[in-house]
């Protein structure tokens, strides 16, 4: 059955959309049909796909102008495929929100929702109505948090907020993990926010590092993820292994 994830954090630079591509990607290694939505008006998930952005449609299509998702969706070279993301999501975002529209993804992907294993959704560095729709969309979501003191303080509140979506409309969304990105262990602010998190949120916290990596850093401009970039760096394989990680945790329910 199809698992659908949101990528979700409001704060920026915290490796959000790098997890969304490469565990898209490492999904597709194992052998399972995996499609990534790009939710993003910037349209990172989508370049680093290796699909040009302004040059293809966007869920703006489906919303404004009556097109099925299918006809949207384009193939990556990792083996996955990408509903791509752009600019003119903003106005998508707007019209939801003014037009009390809620639940537009939900029943959009009620039409692939027995052609893919996962559905992987990467969503903007705000907690406004394209990342609620992402939210609404999912069974679980995954929080990429870099080990800083910052990070640490809006976590709750993105819990608290998923929690509170939950309940009040119904829906199974939980946070199934909380991932440790950029995390450079020699740096004792890194080990001691790390700690936080295993001692507050053992239970959902993943085991699996994703450490700094300039292959991961690299890959997109290729428009590939680091596992086609280079496949044994340090980058790719904990991608791997979270992506182990993650259908332990969730195919295992």
């Amino acid at each position: 059955m199809n698992k659908t994830l949101a990528i979700a954090n409001q704060k920026g630079g915290v490796g959000k959309t790098t997890t969304a591509v490469n565990l898209a990607a490492s999904l597709a290694a194992t052998g399972r049909k995996t499609l990534l939505i790009d939710m993003d008006p910037q349209g990172n998930a989508t370049s680093a796909a290796g699909v040009t952005k302004n040059e293809t449609d966007t869920l703006y299509a489906i919303y404004f102008e009556g097109k099925n998702i299918k006809d949207v969706i384009k193939e990556s070279r990792d083996g996955y495929s990408i509903v791509p993301g752009g600019q003119e999501l903003i106005a998508l975002d707007v019209d939801i929100r003014d037009n009390h529209k809620q639940g537009f993804l939900a029943s959009q992907l009620n039409e692939v929702q027995n052609a893919y294993d996962y559905t992987i959704i990467d969503t903007p560095p705000t907690l406004n109505q394209l990342t609620t729709e992402a939210l609404l969309s999912s069974v679980g979501t995954l929080i990429p948090l870099q080990c800083e003191y910052y990070s640490l303080e809006g976590l709750t509140d993105l819990i608290n907020t998923i929690n509170a979506l939950s309940s009040k409309t119904n829906t199974n969304n939980r946070v199934i993990g909380i991932i440790r990105t950029m995390v450079d262990m020699r740096n004792n602010l890194a080990k001691e926010v790390s700690r936080e998190l295993e001692l507050h949120f053992e239970k959902v916290l993943f085991n699996t590092l994703i450490p700094r990596n300039v292959k991961l850093a690299e890959a997109p401009s290729f428009g590939i993820s680091a596992l086609q970039h280079k496949a044994d760096s340090f980058g790719a394989m904990a991608y791997l292994a979270l992506a182990g990680e993650l259908i332990r945790r969730v195919e295992n329910e």
